[in-house]
């Protein structure tokens, strides 16, 4: 009886914590957790202590990557999030937003996932997180030029450029 309740809360702790839901991909705007209705609309700190304001993305698509410091799952999409800065270049703006940790813990995790080419926010107050409604790393929105949210959830790395891609499409 004792090993029958265990193995339930066991599973029971797996399907709330939604583990092995990993397949991911991102839902459809209309189903992603409420945001703001001005997307752009937010001020950060870029982790080299310049002042950001993401109304300076107005006018093409935008990548934003959601990652935290510790987080396993953010250092394997880093690839796919690099690729797409590299494919795509100056047609999108491929943002990271730090969060989760301490700004101290940030610079490393760029050099670690080699991602030193794309701007990367610092947001350890969660401020930009709340901005967009995230509530988990590792989350990416997708942002039209005309700065509607057309996609938010997860992706696996070899989806990434293919988002993004897509993302000019619709133009």
């Amino acid at each position: 009886m004792v090993r029958r309740l265990g193995l339930l809360f066991v599973v029971g702790i797996l399907f709330v914590s939604g583990c092995g839901a990993g397949g991911g991909g991102t839902t459809p705007a209309a189903q992603a957790p409420k945001a703001s209705s001005a997307p752009l609309d937010f001020s950060a700190t870029t982790l080299d202590g310049k002042a950001f304001d993401g109304r300076s993305l107005a006018g093409k698509p935008v990548l934003l990557w959601f990652w935290a410091p510790w987080c396993p799952v953010c250092l394997q999409q880093a690839p796919g999030v690099r690729a797409a800065a590299e494919r795509f270049g100056d047609r999108v703006a491929v943002v990271g937003v730090a969060g989760l940790d301490k700004a101290e813990a940030m610079p490393e995790f760029v050099r670690l996932a080699k991602i030193e080419s794309i701007t990367n926010l610092s947001d350890e107050p969660g401020v930009v997180w709340k901005h967009f409604g995230i509530t988990a790393q590792s989350t990416f929105v997708l942002i039209d030029a005309s700065g509607r949210v057309t996609g938010h959830g997860t992706l696996q790395p070899d989806e990434i450029p293919d988002r993004v891609a897509a993302l000019l499409e619709s133009r």
